[in-house]
């Protein structure tokens, strides 16, 4: 945690209080040593003008509301990823069809747009000066997404009948769904498949017709789960067996250099200003979709295969242009 990050919780906790806290609550809340809360709550109170007491009896911490005004944090005090959120569940819930939630989701929106003209992201009556596109996503129907919610939350098993785009082919089987995943704006099933007796991720819109089964669904730990899907690349791709090592060019280097391809990678640069990045993955097919997208600003150098794998497909390419 950041030092604004911890500024910021620090204030959250105070301002939601009604009685003192103490500083081992505050401490363990914002994971900091003693000294460290010391120089936040000196910060916020002597630099940020917050008006912070201590309990004479138990020490405690806390702020003091005889002000006419309450304080807030000045400027605008919202971390990247709080504002994508709000953002995208805003648009989310714009986007949604007319429903039994409808009422609810349009005041849900409204406490959005508030929160965020309150915070001072967006002028009030004014338009909005920020945008979230969202491309390449996949449309799901609505009553397929239903049943399958429905299967994941009854913990039932489903019997879906699921055409896989890379063999251009149809197949049954029952799957224990365990969770839902979004993965650049497609939705996936987390499942175990039955009949390939393993773990498996669906496409959603794949799925040409689904039915809610008696039987109970098999329970996967959440362990096994994130050794499966989350410790390799891709959304496809098993537990890691490999680890790609990939060279970026000086240029290149400004951009993936703080880009995130994989919770588990390591990179860093060398002499000529290249990023050398290394990413596990077990199925290569989308990492090798990812890799081309640079062309010849990356060379993969590890593994052989993978190597091949990607210089046949810049062949192919190529051909397909003479």
């Amino acid at each position: 945690m950041s030092k604004v990050e911890r500024l910021f919780h620090l204030h959250n906790i105070l301002d939601q209080r009604r009685t003192p806290i103490s500083r081992h609550d505050l401490m363990e809340r914002l994971e900091c040593s003693q000294a460290t809360l010391y120089r936040l709550i000196a910060e916020l109170r002597d630099f940020l003008g917050a008006p912070i007491e201590q309990d004479e009896e138990n020490r405690g911490f806390y702020y003091d509301r005889s002000y006419e005004q309450p304080f807030d944090l000045p400027g605008i005090w919202i971390s990247p990823g709080e504002l994508q959120a709000l953002l995208t569940a805003r648009q989310v819930l714009g986007n949604v069809q007319p429903g039994l939630l409808e009422g609810e989701l349009r005041s849900l929106q409204g406490r959005i747009t508030s929160l965020l003209q309150k915070k001072g992201v967006e002028p009030e009556g004014g338009e909005s000066r920020i945008h979230i596109q969202n491309v390449a996503g996949r449309a799901v129907p609505a009553r397929m997404f239903q049943d399958v919610l429905g299967a994941l939350v009854q913990r039932r098993r489903l019997k879906i009948r699921y055409h896989g785009r890379r063999r251009d082919e149809e197949s049954e089987r029952a799957i224990s769904p365990q969770r839902l995943t979004q993965h650049r704006n497609s939705w996936y099933l987390d499942a175990w498949c039955h009949k390939a007796q393993g773990l498996r991720s669906f496409a959603l819109e794949r799925i040409r017709e689904q039915t809610l089964m008696e039987k109970d669904a098999k329970e996967v730990t959440k362990a096994a789960l994130t050794k499966h899907f989350d410790r390799s690349y891709g959304i496809f791709s098993g537990p890691a067996e490999h680890t790609a090592q990939l060279r970026f060019s000086p240029e290149m280097a400004r951009w993936v250099a703080e880009e995130t391809w994989h919770p588990d990678q390591q990179g860093a640069f060398d002499k000529e200003g290249s990023w050398n990045l290394k990413v596990p993955f077990s199925g290569a097919r989308e990492l090798i979709m990812d890799i081309l997208r640079y062309g010849a600003e990356v060379e993969v150098l590890a593994p052989g295969f993978l190597r091949e794998a990607v210089a046949e497909e810049a062949r192919k390419t190529a051909q397909a242009y003479r």
